[in-house]
């Protein structure tokens, strides 16, 4: 039997399936760590830079080992591509005998339960809404997995889903009179008894909470966990860890509450003049008007006379909705359902009254016409190690970012991990050959008023010389917003802006036509990937420090102050290397990519720690130099108009 490193060599069963195939040293030892690691039942925690096919390098042993594994990825595409393409390949390429699954949260499957009430209520909606029901409909009738992903020409973000999918507040369980028919527990069913599941960061948190009610099923399982796009983990635990309440959970209670009550019960007065009181204390503490801010202090927040008030007279209102839904909840599964909700938002707002524990932070969070109000634990580590000590698998953490200069006890510290294997392996790309990076000289401060207009100034004869073909990244809207409408003036290319469109609508026009120009922020820094010379430049505004006003980064940098050490070198620095790898990363994703990174921030040269970034980012040719960036442009078309074109 062929160990993992030889089935990614140069004799093994991938050559035949993979057009092209080049053995890759770096990927084949990544292999042989997962394999002893996976053998050993080890923690391993490895960054592989872009082009070390990691995908494969942990497939190919997760296979082989017979186990169970899950596999948890930070984002859709790349679960799709897992479970879709990488997997069934691997598969094949190792006999065809490993059982896979693709398990998503609940809200990307049909329910025909809420389906059916959401059809009854149809002469309530309008003709488009009706029209893609009845398209649903349609298609409810010949899926046999129910994914909401397989019915092309409603994007997965309508509205419109959220009538037809259920959550965990409004599924009826047990009590649901078509659960035979439900594609959650069908896909949950298929996970259990598949042996390599791939699932995402989010859903093994919600495992693991039901896991801690005595009702998870895939952790139990599991011998192995292998965390793809490790990088997101202590974000998104930290979301696991803590709760929350918001405008948009108890808007939907009121809408399913309306329409359960119209077909379970309709005799109780008491109920739509509490729901009216509800409707009043959640409008109280919408925003109005411009909001300068979208992160506040709880205390900064809730001291306001006004919103004080607001907050009391919420509590109120659920209090009052429950007296009568107790009494309803007798009459239909709905209402008993509804009414269970209500209680559990009840509860996490008297815990949002509490003063913060030791090591926990209040946050409000307001958008338009809506809002959240958060509690979450400053420091996971003890929590996730706890977890998966009582574990007794394999733990594989992974990414292209996950190492500052080399190193990870960052991102260990973070998690709470210990007594790990680490390994790097740096990216097998051609940089010294396939890129240049460009520090621009003469930028003034980053808080300085000058700074957006020498911002534009120097990107200018960059995405001249690029001819469009670029990702201008910045670290704020502010910025974005007013280099939009400078560019847009004075640049022949076409201008994509994010928020102007769907991300995924924004990336088909970009691979698409070729030349244009992407202007984004965060969610445009990772997971994004576009091979080709539609991608030749990224121009990044600024080091991605986390903002200064943010309660939770204020609270996490206080913490550790007051245990003597330093919040800048131990927290923010590291967190913006990071970002900044992610970022940087977007440039070069193919063998045959060229391009030209531009950094447009002078403390990279200015400040000491800039060394960190630079120092973490690929070996690149450095240049403060416009003309040899023109230069690399003209040079790289050249190349371009000489190669063969098949």
């Amino acid at each position: 039997m062929l160990n993992a490193a030889e089935v990614l060599g140069e004799e093994g069963p991938l050559r035949p399936l993979i057009p092209g195939f080049r053995p890759r040293p770096p990927q084949q030892e990544m292999a042989t760590a997962v394999e002893t690691t996976l053998a050993e039942a080890n923690v391993l925690v490895c960054e592989a830079g872009t082009g070390i096919g990691k995908t494969f390098a942990y497939l190919a042993p997760a296979i082989a080992s017979g186990k169970k594994v899950l596999v948890s990825t930070g984002t859709k595409n790349l679960q799709e591509q897992l479970y879709s393409r990488d997997l069934p390949l691997m598969r094949d390429a190792l006999g065809g005998g490993c059982r896979i699954a693709l398990l998503k949260g609940r809200a990307n499957y049909l329910c025909s339960f809420r389906l059916g009430t959401a059809t009854q209520e149809l002469a309530l909606g309008n003709a488009e809404e009706g029209d893609k029901l009845a398209r649903i409909e349609s298609w409810a009738g010949r899926t046999r997995h129910g994914d909401i992903a397989e019915l092309l020409g409603i994007s997965e973000e309508d509205p419109i889903w959220r009538q037809v999918t259920s959550t965990v507040e409004n599924c009826l369980g047990g009590d649901c009179p078509l659960i035979d028919q439900c594609h959650v527990l069908q896909a949950r069913k298929q996970a259990i008894e598949a042996d390599v599941v791939v699932i995402n960061h989010h859903l093994f948190f919600a495992d693991l909470a039901l896991r801690e009610e005595g009702f998870g099923e895939l952790l139990p399982s599991a011998e192995a966990v292998i965390f793809d796009e490790a990088h997101v983990l202590p974000d998104i635990a930290t979301q696991f860890f803590g709760f929350s309440l918001g405008s948009g959970q108890l808007t939907e209670l009121l809408h399913d509450l309306a329409e359960a009550y119209g077909r379970e019960a309709g005799d109780m007065p008491d109920l739509p003049r509490a729901v009216g009181r509800m409707k009043r204390a959640i409008n109280g503490l919408r925003p109005s008007g411009h909001i300068s801010r979208s992160r506040l202090e709880w205390e900064e927040y809730a001291s306001k006379p006004a919103v004080s008030a607001a907050l009391d007279a919420l509590g109120k209102a659920l209090e009052m909705l429950i007296l009568p839904l107790k009494i309803l909840a007798e009459r239909g599964r709905e209402l008993a359902q509804c009414h269970r909700r209500a209680a559990s938002l009840l509860e996490n707002w008297r815990l949002l009254q509490q003063e913060e524990g030791a090591g926990r932070v209040r946050w409000v969070e307001l958008r338009p016409r809506g809002f959240s109000l958060h509690q979450a634990p400053l420091d996971v580590a003890e929590s996730f190690s706890s977890h998966m000590a009582t574990q007794h698998c394999a733990w594989i953490f992974t990414s292209a970012t996950l190492a500052v200069g080399g190193h990870f006890e960052h991102f260990a510290s973070r998690l709470g991990l210990q007594d790990f294997r680490e390994a790097c392996w740096e990216s097998p790309f051609d940089f010294a050959n396939q890129t240049l990076c460009y520090l621009p000289e003469g930028m003034p401060a980053p808080a300085s008023p000058d700074y957006p207009q020498a911002l534009l100034d120097a990107a200018l004869p960059v995405l001249r010389a690029s001819r469009g073909r670029a990702f201008f990244l910045f670290t704020s809207y502010r910025v974005l917003d007013a280099l939009a409408e400078c560019l847009r003036d004075l640049l022949p290319y076409p201008l994509l802006v994010q928020g102007s469109a769907p991300r995924t609508e924004l990336l088909e026009r970009f691979r698409s036509d070729g030349n244009c120009i992407l202007l984004g922020t965060s969610s445009f820094w990772q997971g994004v990937d576009v091979r080709g010379e539609a991608l030749s430049c990224v121009i990044i505004d600024k080091l991605p420090f986390a903002v200064p006003d943010d309660p939770l980064l204020r609270a996490r940098m206080a913490l550790i102050k007051q245990q003597g050490r330093s919040p800048f070198m131990e927290y923010q620095l590291p967190q913006a290397v990071i970002a900044l790898k992610q970022g940087a990363g977007r440039l070069i994703r193919d063998w045959e990519d060229h391009g030209v990174l531009m950094l447009c921030d002078p403390r990279l040269s200015g400040k000491a720690y800039g060394r960190a970034f630079l120092d973490s980012l690929p070996p690149m040719p450095r240049t403060r130099v416009v003309d040899e960036v023109v230069d690399f442009f003209s040079a790289m078309d050249e190349r371009a108009q000489l190669e063969p074109t098949g």
